[in-house]
């Protein structure tokens, strides 16, 4: 492996939209849940520990987490764990983290990515990456995995590729277009040279500094200024004093959306961002009448069908007569929802905490 090749794991959001599940003391990084005997943040850490030295491995993650993190990846330094003191979208942890490895290492080449991602051909993956980091060594360039798209899908941001400037397999980015309609994503489908936005970023550690230096200046001053804390025992006051003058902001508006130098990187391995209950749905394991139970072992379903269903493996659960329905339930808490209406659930969340207070949350 490559000394020089870092990888960074974003791993502080809270995951509402898999609630009552994923709450905000114990989100869906946090969790086993497709039931395969890892947590997702512990799967994501395992794919990249094949990519990179595992000491060259980083989660940025929520301060309330740092204890999750701790006890589902023992193997982690106090150094390799980054407490964000509040969540600030993408572009200030992604800043944070890549000053931080700049300033310990400037020949440094980095991917970023999500921890709650599900890959499952790990061996093109791997290889992927890999392809990615060794093309950033010595360019100039911002490189972002995008995912041949398999179906219309209205959940994902796309990103278009140029036809005319290519740089190998890379294609330099058009556009990138946010949640489009299903029209539109049809369009874009039948177009061919629009891929989904996977979050997945390679770029060396130089290049992203001038980017932010570029494009989103005022992230670029606050962390730029912790140079000579980063790696010391300083740092965490330099964060804690300084995190919250971020704007919140993504990575795609702060710097990719605005920069000349994104390349993308067309991928045709199977990938889901595991956003929703209808992404595990598909992922998960069916009976004969396309309901899956995560665990299954005491579900019991009579004249039902298409139904995802997550509920306490000790429980014994009997349904009937439900036609493509979530249920599921965790903390005191029981959601039944049609599988149509499951992006009504951030709403749930916040139409409880207002009613019930943060406990159920």
């Amino acid at each position: 492996m490559n000394i020089n090749h870092y990888a960074v794991i974003m791993a502080g959001g809270v995951g509402s939209r898999f609630w009552p599940v994923s709450r905000t003391a114990h989100p869906k990084q946090f969790i086993d849940i497709l039931g395969t005997g890892k947590t997702l943040v512990q799967s994501t850490f395992d794919r990249f520990a094949k990519i990179v030295p595992k000491k060259n491995i980083y989660i940025i993650t929520n301060e309330i987490y740092l204890d999750l993190v701790h006890d589902q990846l023992p193997e982690l330094t106090d150094n390799q764990i980054l407490a964000e003191p509040e969540m600030k979208n993408t572009a200030p942890c992604i800043a944070y983290a890549c000053f931080k490895i700049f300033s310990l290492n400037p020949n440094a080449s980095i991917v970023v990515a999500p921890s709650d991602h599900l890959i499952l051909d790990v061996e093109t993956f791997v290889y992927t990456i890999n392809s990615a980091l060794q093309l950033s060594e010595h360019n100039d360039c911002l490189i972002t995995l995008g995912i041949k798209p398999k179906h219309p899908d209205t959940g994902y941001g796309y990103i278009k590729a140029s036809k005319e400037k290519s740089t190998g397999s890379f294609q330099n980015v058009e556009k990138f277009t946010e949640k489009p309609s299903q029209e539109t994503a049809k369009q874009f489908l039948a177009d061919g040279s629009y891929y989904w936005n996977s979050g997945i970023f390679v770029w060396n550690a130089l290049a992203i500094c001038k980017a932010f230096e570029k494009s989103a200046r005022h992230i670029y001053e606050i962390f730029v200024n912790g140079m000579r804390y980063y790696n010391t025992p300083d740092e965490q006051e330099f964060i804690s004093a300084n995190y919250s003058k971020c704007s919140n902001i993504s990575i795609d508006y702060a710097v990719m959306e605005k920069a000349d130098n994104v390349y993308v990187l067309p991928c045709d391995f199977e990938w889901s961002d595991l956003g929703t209950w209808s992404s595990i749905y598909t992922l998960a394991d069916k009976d004969s009448s396309g309901n899956a139970a995560i665990p299954a072992e005491k579900v019991v379903l009579y004249d039902s069908s298409n139904c995802m269903v997550n509920v306490p493996g000790e429980k014994l659960v009997i349904l009937s007569k439900l036609k493509d329905y979530i249920v599921a339930e965790s903390n005191n808490t029981l959601l039944i929802c049609p599988k149509d209406e499951e992006q009504a659930v951030k709403q749930f969340v916040a139409d409880v905490k207002g009613r019930f207070g943060a406990q159920y949350i």
